[in-house]
C-alpha cells in the first residue's frame, strides 16, 4: 500500500462515529455483526453498516460470512456479514522509514551467524540477496528507460528519495534513519550491500554503490563505474 492509500486509510478515522466503530471492532477477539457494533456505540444499524463498509473499503477492516445460529443446511438462514480488524499494518511516516526491511535483514544475518557464518559477511550476503529479491518483484517499465531512471524508480519505491546530480544518483532520505545513527557501521554496511544487490539484479553493473555519508541523507551514492 503506497503512502497515498495509507494516508487515506488513516484519514477515514477522522470521523468520530467511524473511529468509534473501528475501535470497538478492533478490541473484539471475534468478528462482530453490524447490529452488535451499532448497539455497542449507540447508533442505528443502517448507519453502522455504512461506516463499517467504508472502513472495509479503506482497508482497516475485513469481513467474513458466518451463520450465527450455528445451524447448517436448508432452513439455517443466510450467513451474517461479520467485521474484524484487518490483518495488515498501516502506518504513515514522513519521511518514509523502512525499519521492517532493515529488521528483516539483520534477523536473517543473525540466523546465518548462529550457524557459524561471520556476522559482517552474513549481513552483506543477506542484504545483497534482498536487493536481488527487490528487483525480481519490481514492476517493469512500460517503455525503455535509462539505467539511472530505472534504478531511481526502484529505490524511490523503497523510500530512498533518489535524485540525479552531476550524472550520479544521490539518495536524499535514509529509510533506516534512527538505526543508522545509533549503529552506523552495521546499518550502513547492510544498506550498501542492499543497493549493490539492486544494481546487480537490474543488470546495471556499470553503476556502483559508494559509501558517501552526508548529514541528513542516505550514506550511499550511485555513480557510473570509473
Amino acid at each position: 500500500m503506497d503512502i497515498t492509500a495509507q494516508a487515506s486509510s488513516i484519514g477515514s478515522l477522522a470521523d468520530e462515529t467511524r473511529r468509534a466503530l473501528y475501535e470497538y471492532v478492533a478490541r473484539q477477539t471475534e468478528p462482530v455483526s453490524r447490529d452488535a457494533a451499532a448497539e455497542a456505540i449507540g447508533i442505528p444499524a443502517h448507519m453502522a453498516r455504512f461506516h463499517l463498509d467504508k472502513l472495509v473499503e479503506a482497508g482497516l477492516l475485513e469481513t467474513e460470512f458466518r451463520r450465527l445460529s450455528g445451524r447448517t443446511g436448508p432452513g439455517a438462514g443466510r450467513p451474517s456479514k461479520l467485521y474484524l480488524r484487518a490483518s495488515g499494518t498501516i502506518s504513515v511516516s514522513l519521511p518514509e522509514r523502512r525499519y521492517d526491511l532493515v529488521g528483516h535483514l539483520l534477523a536473517g544475518a543473525i540466523e546465518r551467524a548462529a550457524e557459524g557464518a561471520d556476522l559482517d559477511r552474513a549481513v552483506a550476503d543477506v542484504a545483497h540477496d534482498e536487493g536481488l529479491q527487490i528487483t525480481a518483484s519490481a514492476p517493469r517499465p512500460a517503455e525503455p528507460a535509462a539505467d539511472l531512471d530505472r534504478v531511481s524508480a526502484v529505490l524511490a519505491a523503497q523510500g530512498f528519495e533518489p535524485h540525479e546530480e552531476d550524472g550520479a544518483l544521490m539518495l536524499a532520505n535514509c529509510p533506516f534513519d534512527s538505526l543508522a545513527r545509533d549503529h552506523t557501521a552495521l546499518v550502513c554496511s547492510a544498506n550498501l550491500s542492499l543497493i549493490g544487490g539492486i544494481l546487480e539484479g537490474m543488470d546495471c553493473t556499470h553503476l556502483q554503490a559508494h559509501g558517501e555519508p552526508h548529514v541528513g541523507q542516505c550514506c550511499v551514492a550511485i555513480r557510473p563505474e570509473a
